[in-house]
């Protein structure tokens, strides 16, 4: 394991709340996996920062009475509170319009039209008569050319993922309006002349998804199209040649730049050399299935377009799109759970446990189901999990005054369990570091069910021979679970650990920890209660009800 990381997320986009459907692709996974990485000792920082350029934001600020810059400000710190919130833990969360991103996109830029990998073009675009703009992508929207679907978008085609050289029967998404085609200049980048220096990539990075990799380099194989790289708009990051006035850059053009430029950012400012760090540590972009285009063409073209100067990534974690009871979520019909909404109903940990759960490593949508949810928290976090828990330490408290006893000679039950303890932490680390974290809180439930099964066999309420064993080593079984639960449930592990009676935090431990016997006869547990509280069904027919109207 590289001793030094640096994990991304797909940037939120500063202009509108975050929701379930955000977190459960990117933020969560990428989360999960940089605790696990710190308690394997890896220097692991994870960076992100809001994605603050564009039309949408532009419109909408209009309509607010606000700057684009202030409106982008509200967004990014309401984000930042509602990441934090759900115990995402950024080491720094920054902002694509901040000077050192904009510097930096500017750099990039000039080093790649230095490098004759950039071109003026005069093209025809669509402009609206009606609102007297020219149209960017988002604001067109038609018929993909590719798969035929219909109402998506001209730069990206949400059923196909490809990103279509012209949209079919174009209308104008601001009023309707069929756009006319009228002449502007832009500028271009040779998308076309990195096929060969891309495909080498992809066969040669051993980590990257194969399924995902595999209809890349189909993609590749069709031909790629070279990108059209600005747009006239007034916000943005300002193209920097002369003659390129009222010129910026489009958005996928500099926001995925801003995975580095805050990266270094952040630590140059901790007085580490931040381009030193990047280029020696593993890097990690996770990201939803819907831009793969963007993150295995635009991305690594770019940064082989200025000679690798800063190393391309080594995981790009892809997941699918999250449904809201079976159905796409969408916030124009309320068909949305927003994430602050949902913490003011239950814990964090909760829907992290539920995220994690429902959530292959595949591109495999998933989808969120307030009865599933009520099923799984119930039966599995607390009745498995919150159960053993509690049985073990409540039951020590109560026969022992908290007191774990000495042991006495193990039987063949109680050397079983002593080695599943002893193999926890191994069993888990191959699953977490391929990224099949819905397989690891599997295994971790699976561990926890066989002890509820081993205390219930011991019996140790009869008070027989073996009582003192079993209740030692069920108490270890609880304090590997604490360590293990610790990159899914942060809270919930550290109630856990408080409750054993252990000092400090737990994100303190390493990871080979939970598989040492760290309890010893004689320590003295905290105060035992139950750790996690039943979801009721009438309040789950309540938060049904606020949906909708579905369509």
């Amino acid at each position: 394991m590289n001793k030094k990381a640096i994990i991304t997320s797909a940037l939120p986009y500063a202009n509108g709340e975050i929701h379930l459907g955000h977190v459960a692709s990117t933020y969560l996974p990428a989360d999960v996996t940089t605790r696990f990485l710190k308690m394997n000792g890896v220097e692991a920082y994870y960076v992100c920062a809001s994605d603050d350029f564009g039309t949408p934001i532009l419109i909408q600020s209009e309509k607010e009475g606000k700057t684009p810059a202030e409106y982008v400000a509200h967004w990014n710190k309401r984000d930042y509170e509602d990441f934090s919130a759900f115990n995402i833990d950024f080491d720094y969360f920054y902002k694509t319009s901040s000077t050192e991103n904009i510097s930096f996109v500017q750099d990039v830029f000039k080093k790649l039209n230095d490098s004759g990998h950039i071109y003026e073009k005069e093209i025809i675009q669509f402009y609206c008569n009606n609102d007297e703009k020219f149209l960017p992508d988002r604001y067109v929207k038609g018929i993909c050319p590719y798969c035929k679907a219909d109402d998506q978008y001209s730069d990206l085609c949400e059923s196909c993922g490809r990103v279509p050289e012209e949209i079919t029967d174009p209308k104008c998404s601001l009023c309707g309006a069929t756009p006319t085609k009228e002449k502007t200049t832009h500028y271009f980048f040779k998308l076309k002349n990195f096929s060969d220096s891309l495909a080498k990539w992809l066969d040669e990075a051993p980590n990257l998804q194969k399924d995902v990799k595999k209809y890349v380099q189909n993609w590749i194989k069709s031909g790629l199209i070279d990108w059209d790289i600005t747009r006239d708009i007034p916000w943005g990051v300002p193209v920097p040649l002369d003659g390129a006035e009222g010129k910026v850059f489009y958005g996928w053009f500099d926001n995925h730049l801003a995975y580095i430029s805050t990266a270094l950012k952040f630590l140059n400012d901790k007085g580490i050399d931040g381009k030193e760090f990047w280029n020696s540590a593993d890097i990690y972009h996770f990201i939803g299935k819907d831009i793969v285009y963007h993150h295995y063409l635009f991305l690594p073209a770019m940064r082989l377009g200025i000679d690798s100067e800063y190393k391309l990534p080594d995981y790009i974690p892809t997941r699918g799109h999250l449904t809201l009871q079976s159905k796409k979520i969408s916030k124009s019909r309320n068909w949305y759970i927003g994430l602050k909404q949902f913490l003011e109903y239950y814990p964090a940990d909760y829907l992290r446990f539920y995220l994690v759960s429902i959530n292959p490593y595949s591109q495999d949508d998933l989808n969120f189901d307030w009865d599933d949810f009520t099923t799984r928290i119930n039966s599995e976090l607390i009745g498995n999990l919150g159960n053993f828990v509690n049985r073990a330490l409540g039951f020590t408290k109560k026969a022992f005054d908290g007191k774990v006893p000495e042991v006495d000679s193990f039987d063949e039950k109680d050397s079983e369990a002593e080695q599943k303890i002893k193999n926890f932490a191994t069993d888990l680390s191959d699953l977490m570091e391929q990224n099949h974290l819905d397989r690891a809180l599997k295994r971790i439930m699976e561990f926890s069910s066989f002890f509820n099964q081993y205390f219930q066999h011991k019996e140790p309420w009869k008070k027989g021979p073996g009582t003192a064993n079993c209740v030692y080593l069920s108490v270890n079984a609880a304090r590997a679970l604490s360590i293990a639960l610790f990159p899914f449930l942060p809270e919930s592990s550290q109630k856990i650990w408080e409750q054993l009676g252990l000092d400090g935090e737990i994100n303190k431990s390493s990871w080979s920890d939970m598989s040492l016997l760290g309890i010893s006869p004689n320590h003295v547990l905290g105060d035992a209660s139950p750790i996690f509280v039943k979801v009721e069904e009438s309040d789950i027919e309540k938060h049904k009800n606020q949906l909708g109207p579905s369509e």
